[in-house]
């Protein structure tokens, strides 16, 4: 994202839109156009498009998208950063002070690990342990700290060692890493059950969370673009739009191309 300065203001002249896919997806480079074309025309202004890929498939590198159809065709160019590119020396990447190089190796070690809980264990407590050598501020150790807990998950033994490691870790350097209500999953009376119950709110939430997220994107992006093509919107409409469900959203996102008018896109 760039910025110009005239006189006293500040004008945006570009966007950037990124997307982080982890697996490989056919669908990748369509999404990128589709995504493209929609912010594009949603802000009206040039949109840069990255896809940062962080699957384990060297040869994967999908940076463009065709069609071609009945003497038309069109092709869609977009850039893309490959995190196996930038894993080949971890003795670099432990060395360097760049959050970014020890999240890089985080993703790469959890890869590594296939899902084995040993290698996942060592891998987690090692990372950990690196957090403190570069002496980082609180407040960073304590959002990647948050962030490797999202990224590598234990099974219940593993997970119980894991949170004793940072326990000693926290004294080692005078920081408290676990919060209270984390502490109290050393109690042995209400560990298990605590453990158990908070975990299982805390998936719904996020999931619900992530959800209403989605959706009221979508809704204002789709109510920006009904009013820039067919005017202000009636306040029918906007409530039909608030209704929606995140499916119904994109349907109608996908009748606006060929709409003529705004009934049209709700048939």
């Amino acid at each position: 994202m760039r910025l110009l300065e005239f006189g006293r203001g500040l004008h945006w002249i570009s966007l950037v839109h990124i997307e982080v896919q982890a697996q490989r997806d056919t669908l990748l480079a369509k999404r990128m156009q589709d995504y493209h074309a929609r912010i594009s025309e949603a802000y009206g202004l040039p949109v840069v498009s990255l896809a940062l890929l962080a699957d384990e498939h060297p040869r994967w590198r999908p940076d463009n998208f065709q069609q071609q159809f009945e003497g038309t065709a069109t092709t869609f160019s977009f850039s893309i950063a490959k995190l196996l590119d930038y894993v080949t020396d971890t003795d670099a990447l432990e060395a360097s002070d760049n959050p970014v190089a020890w999240h890089t190796l985080a993703h790469r070690r959890s890869q590594l690990a296939h899902h084995d809980p040993k290698e996942l264990y060592a891998a987690k407590r090692h990372l950990t342990a690196l957090l403190f050598r570069h002496r980082w501020s609180k407040k960073r150790i304590l959002v990647l700290f948050n962030a490797i807990n999202w990224m590598m998950t234990l099974p219940e033994p593993y997970e119980r060692r894991y949170w004793q490691a940072v326990r000693r870790l926290g004294r080692e350097h005078k920081m408290k890493l676990l919060n209270p209500l984390e502490q109290m999953f050393f109690n042995d009376g209400v560990k298990k059950g605590l453990e158990k119950g908070l975990k299982k709110g805390l998936e719904q939430g996020l999931e619900e969370g992530l959800e209403q997220g989605r959706k009221e994107g979508a809704v204002a992006l789709l109510e920006r673009l009904l009013t820039k093509r067919f005017g202000p919107l009636p306040q029918a409409t906007r409530k039909k739009l608030a209704r929606a469900s995140l499916a119904q959203l994109e349907i109608w996102s996908d009748a606006l191309a060929e709409a003529q008018s705004l009934r049209q896109v709700f048939q």
